[in-house]
């Protein structure tokens, strides 16, 4: 009389979980070594069963692959990179000196240097749009005035605000836009539209 012995393998039950974190059952930080030690312990429980084994082989070399990807194409954090560069010291400062206005103050701001824009464009004259530049630096001095209510310091901030501005102005029409306003003035015309935008969020924001 013979005794036959059967021997039931276990099957893996998570063998169709499309994971393969999930299908060894490791969270996605884990290191190399719990990795491996996953596939191990998991192969030796189910090495009698060769699709188990196939697919917990499978979920191994993905994840593999994957941290060799990872390592080789680190991934930038870009919201980590912003709250770094928000919290230097240097940006702290810049933006400690800003402060948005009411909005009534911010229409009439808006509403000055878009008057100033219209008349450059409308009015361009052969010595370029001086006028308009002087009430800009007006404008400039009066709005930081208003706001400061300091002598000295709506000076200091309206003078360096006004070269800042024209400075920024020029050197992105020499190196960056184009001039898309033509004419003999068209260079002249788009600087000073361009430092009016500055010259505008520095009337407003600054403090």
């Amino acid at each position: 009389m013979f005794t036959g012995i059967f021997i039931c393998s276990a099957v893996f039950p998570r063998i169709n979980v499309k994971d393969p974190y999930k299908r060894l059952g490791i969270s996605r930080m884990a290191s190399e070594d719990e990795i491996q030690g996953a596939r191990n312990f998991l192969i030796q429980q189910y090495a009698g069963h060769k699709p188990s084994v196939d697919a917990i082989e499978s979920a191994h070399d993905k994840i593999i692959m994957q941290k060799f990807h990872e390592r080789k194409n680190p991934k930038i954090d870009i919201n980590k990179k912003v709250r770094q560069v928000r919290q230097s010291k240097f940006v702290s400062f810049v933006f400690d000196r800003f402060q948005t206005p009411p909005n009534a103050f911010l229409v009439k701001t808006a509403v000055t240097f878009a008057v100033l824009g219209a008349l450059t464009v409308l009015f361009p004259t052969e010595e370029g749009p001086t006028l308009q530049v002087l009430l800009s630096l007006i404008a400039t001095f009066y709005f930081i005035h208003q706001r400061l209510k300091k002598k000295l310091w709506s000076f200091l901030y309206g003078t360096g605000s006004f070269i800042f501005s024209w400075l920024i102005g020029t050197f992105l029409m020499v190196s960056v836009i184009p001039p898309f306003i033509k004419g003999p003035r068209g260079f002249e015309v788009m600087s000073s539209l361009l430092s009016y935008v500055l010259l505008w969020v520095a009337s407003s924001y600054l403090r």
